[in-house]
């Protein structure tokens, strides 16, 4: 099974649109760097997607360091800062799409962004 996992900082309380435009952000990023075999499995999965909350910007960095250990894609997503944050705050991680167990080994303990 294959899922993409975006990551979203609680700490900033943005707005429900703003964290939404960031998710789809996150997404589009992830979908761009990834593997094309790994993208048409994910794709033939339902494109699984699964929004988890990180507490700061540094626990989104410590993340995507772990991420890319383990060979997956992992990149953040940084705001232009036309509304609510200021330019270059880092809002999102996107990890994947890949296997779920490989990103399970980053992510598994986070909880769900309600």
């Amino acid at each position: 099974m294959y899922k993409q996992v975006i990551v979203l900082r609680a700490d900033l309380k943005l707005s429900r649109g703003k964290l939404a435009v960031q998710a789809a952000h996150a997404a589009i990023i992830g979908y761009e760097l990834s593997d094309k075999r790994i993208l048409e499995k994910w794709k033939m999965e339902g494109q699984k997607k699964i929004a988890l909350k990180a507490n700061s910007e540094k626990e989104l960095f410590e993340l995507r360091e772990k991420a890319r250990k383990l060979g997956l894609v992992a990149e953040v997503v940084r705001d232009a800062g036309l509304t609510e944050v200021a330019p270059g705050t880092v809002t999102a991680l996107v990890i994947g799409p890949d296997e779920e167990s490989k990103i399970d080994r980053v992510t598994g303990n986070l909880p769900l962004f309600k």
